[in-house]
Parts: structure tokens; sequence; C-alpha cells
């Protein structure tokens, strides 16, 4: 049945593909960004952040010779921040290794940081016609609801299996196409959230899941694991025209990356004016506290943040707010409380 695809796909995506930045050209570089751009994050969303990285970073030798607080800086707010940095340390490998052209094998590039076998059939599919499949969540939905299949789609061997089959209906000379119409139907036609379009659908002759109006029912997964709730007090800290800022730890959740003063737990209004003492900032006053929650994918964090006026700077660094709009990349857990 998956024969059939490319036959059923070309010709829909060749009149519906969506015109998008890094669709403009085949060069490795800018499908490698945008795919790393993407895991995770929505379109509408990438589109600035890949052409403000390019303008800034317009090479793979700009990216491995770039400064980690401007390539933070130009990742701010998109998240998964480790993504940038393989970014950055497989552009080097590149540039040492490769003379700053991109490797076409596949075992070179799926060894390169940050690049898995997603990736790397996406960027050898699309830049150079290999016949590699890039198996996502958008296509996974679409070839579990074309087989009705009731395989578990996170299971990294269903993954494997999906993409096998798939390369052997690759068609010599249209692998990139082939590739980007799938990711194109799963991404506008088979949604995930809500009912599919099956109508628009170029499958939905041979789709098994249309056919028996089964099509919420794919793909099947296994039931998540509920999210990890941490309570934490974070200080926004003024002292004159200066904000504190300090750098995380080094591993884990956003290792290593700039943040306000944080602790963990949710403190009263006298624990927050003693911590801020132990820190030797000399809090005047508490002007005022907000609750928010920020949602990673396998934790949530429940934050209380407060604004103290401090008579002395002490102990962490101190910015202007314009410094921090302009050099210091926050992540977004931190830099909503800056528009507050």
């Amino acid at each position: 049945m998956l024969q059939s695809l490319p036959e059923l796909l070309l010709p829909w995506f060749e009149k519906n593909r969506r015109d998008l930045p890094w669709r403009r050209d085949r060069e490795p570089y800018h499908v490698w960004l945008s795919e790393i751009m993407l895991q995770q994050t929505r379109v509408e969303a990438v589109k600035g952040y890949y052409e403000r990285f390019l303008q800034r970073l317009p090479t793979i030798e700009a990216l491995a010779a770039a400064e980690e607080n401007e390539l933070l800086k130009l990742w701010e707010g998109l998240g998964y921040y480790s993504r940038v940095r393989n970014l950055q340390k497989a552009a080097q490998i590149i540039v040492r290794d490769c003379g700053g052209v991109f490797p076409r094998d596949y075992e070179r590039v799926r060894a390169l940081p940050g690049i898995g076998a997603y990736t790397a059939g996406a960027i050898l599919s699309i830049c150079f016609e290999q016949p590699t499949a890039a198996v996502d969540g958008n296509v996974l939905r679409v070839v579990s609801r074309v087989l009705a299949s009731e395989q578990p789609i996170g299971d990294e061997r269903v993954k494997r299996g999906v993409a096998r089959e798939l390369e052997k209906c690759y068609p010599a000379g249209c692998c990139g196409d082939f590739t980007q119409a799938l990711m194109e139907l799963g991404a506008t036609v088979c949604l995930p959230n809500g009912a599919p379009l099956c109508g628009a659908c170029p499958l939905k002759d041979i789709c098994r899941a249309n056919l028996t109006g089964m099509q919420e029912k794919y793909p099947v997964r296994a039931a998540k694991k509920p999210r990890r709730v941490e309570y934490r007090t974070v200080f926004f800290l003024e002292c004159g025209d200066k904000i504190a800022v300090c750098k995380r730890p080094k591993t884990g959740l956003l290792a290593g990356l700039w943040q306000l003063p944080d602790v963990p737990g949710e403190l009263t209004v006298g624990q927050m004016l003693r911590q801020a003492e132990d820190w030797g900032v000399h809090p005047r006053n508490i002007r005022k506290t907000v609750q928010r929650v920020h949602i990673f994918t396998h934790v949530e964090w429940k934050l209380t943040c407060c604004w103290l006026d401090c008579a002395q700077e002490n102990g962490f660094t101190w910015v202007t707010r314009r410094e921090l709009e302009e050099k210091i990349g926050l992540p977004t857990a931190y830099r909503q409380f800056l528009a507050e």
C-alpha cells in the first residue's frame, strides 16, 4: 500500500506546498538549521528566528566561531537550548574535519552532535536526493492512519520499521520532495489535534482509517507519564538601574544559561526577605509578587516571582534592562517576568 504514496503525494505537494523560508534552496546548512529549530517548535514561531539567525551567522564557519552569549541570544525564546549548543558543536566538527562542507555519508551525518535519525534522513533526502526516510510525528501519524496500525508510535522499533518501509518507496530524483510531502501532509491535512481534513487528503482512497471512519483512533500512543511539578521562587532584584542575573548550573535543566536568581520552594514574604539578606543585597522592600506556570516536556514549574528594591549590588552579575534585551539570553521561564 505504501508503494503508491509517491504517485499520490507528489502532485498534491506540487500544488499545495507552503512557501517556507527554508524551502527556497537546498543548502544543507539551511535545511539542517531549520530542522533543528523545528524540533518541538511551531513553524510560525520558527520563521523569524531562522531568518535572524542566518542574517547573523550565514555560514557553517560563522556558526562554528560564534560566541556562546551571541548564540544563546539568537536562540532566546525557542527553548531546548541544548539544540543550539549541539548545532555549534556539529558545525565545529564540520569545519575541522570536513573543510566546512556538510558530509553526505549517513553514518558521518548521524554521528554529528544533535543529529538523530530523523534529521539525518531529512538532510540527506532533501539536499542530496538520497532515499533516506525522515520519520517524525507527522510522518508516523500519516503512515499509522493509512495502515490503521495498532503499533504504538513512541516505540523506537516502530519508527525504525516505518523508516525501512518508506525507504522502499522513495522515487529516484524526487527523494527530497517525497520527504517534504509526507511532512506537509501531516502538518496541514492529517492533523494531530482534532479531526483530520480527510476530504482534502490525496490518500483518502487508500487510507484504512478514513475508509473505516476510524481516523481519530490512530495513531496509537502509550500512556504518558504525568509531569513532575516543582515549586520555585524567583527574585527580580533591582539596584538602581541594574538587575541581578546569574548562570544556572552546568548540568541539568537549562544548563549553563542565564537566569534571574531563584531558589527551590514557594517562600513566604518573610523567607524572601531573609533569602535576599543572605545574598547580601540588603533588600529595602518587596514591590510586588506574581505567580506563573512554565511547562517543559517532563516538568512543570510553578513560579512565584518577587520584585525587590535592593541597596547593594552583591554576589550576582548586575546588568541594565537594555543589556538584558540586547545581549543576555534569558530562557522564557525567566524572561516572562521582564514584561510584568
